[in-house]
């Protein structure tokens, strides 16, 4: 049977509609690729509980948990696991995104986001993304 792995994932958009993605640090799995910050959820944490952690932990920003609107998700079969992966927008938040983890952070609109840079998982996210981005006002 094929393990399951649940991840929350943030589309954290600017006052420019540019998203935030995260480089994976080397030594992590597909390191060198793109990604929406976020990470695992835990036993017993809800994926919002899970998403306001990962944020504080790996860019050092606070966001409250009804700041993230739920969008989509992504469901993708990796070799050895099956991943699942609600992505939430969020607009709001405390402090400056800085990298806590060693990684390279980026600011991008996501229609200009290269899908071959992305984890497999995360390419189904390009489109309603864009489609949010080219509604949103810009603050």
């Amino acid at each position: 049977m094929t393990r399951l792995v649940l991840v929350a994932a943030a589309a954290l958009f600017d006052a420019e509609r540019r998203v935030l993605l995260a480089e994976r640090p080397k030594g992590k799995s597909m390191s060198g690729l793109w990604e929406f910050p976020g990470g695992k959820v835990a036993d017993g944490e809800t994926p919002e509980a899970a998403l306001v952690r990962e944020l504080d932990e790996e860019l050092g920003i606070a966001v409250a948990r009804d700041a993230l609107l739920p969008m989509t998700f992504a469901s993708h079969a990796y070799a050895d696991f099956h991943l699942l992966m609600p992505l939430y927008l969020c607009r709001v938040w405390s402090g400056t995104p800085q990298p806590r983890e060693g990684q390279r952070l980026q600011w991008i609109s996501p229609a200009a986001i290269d899908a071959a840079l992305l984890p497999p998982a995360d390419v189904p996210l390009l489109a309603p993304l864009a489609a949010y981005a080219a509604v949103l006002p810009t603050q």
